[in-house]
């Protein structure tokens, strides 16, 4: 089984950023397989945050997210990056790394399509 190693989850306060960094523990799954976010704040079902294609020619983003994250991936090392910028309160959540196989802009966002999960990693945003 494929892991996601997570990373740069933290503490900030409103208006901070943060990046998160997601790794396969396989190496050789990184360039066939979609990368993504989702987020479960407290009391919410888990929702799509963001996500870029196995090319990475196709990016996603959440309505509430757009113009504030940026997701990108880097193949020299392996790593899909969520870049947060101007967060806010409502942006607390903890945040999971997703992959999906042969993933596409039109199934970033389904859940049910994703093959390898993260653990989590939390996103705390102080007013």
């Amino acid at each position: 089984q494929v892991l996601l190693q997570e990373s740069g989850g933290g503490l900030v306060q409103a208006g901070g950023s943060l990046r998160l960094g997601c790794t396969p523990s396989d190496a050789r799954a990184f360039p066939t397989h979609s990368m993504a976010w989702f987020r479960q704040g407290p009391g919410k079902e888990r929702e799509f945050v963001a996500g870029i294609s196995w090319i990475g020619d196709e990016t996603a983003y959440s309505d509430f997210v757009r113009g504030r994250f940026t997701i990108s991936r880097d193949s020299a090392n392996n790593t899909a990056y969520m870049e947060m910028n101007d967060l806010e309160p409502a942006d607390t959540a903890v945040y999971y790394c997703a992959a999906t196989k042969w993933g596409r802009k039109n199934t970033l966002a389904q859940i049910s399509a994703v093959n390898y999960w993260g653990q989590g990693t939390q996103v705390t945003v102080s007013s």
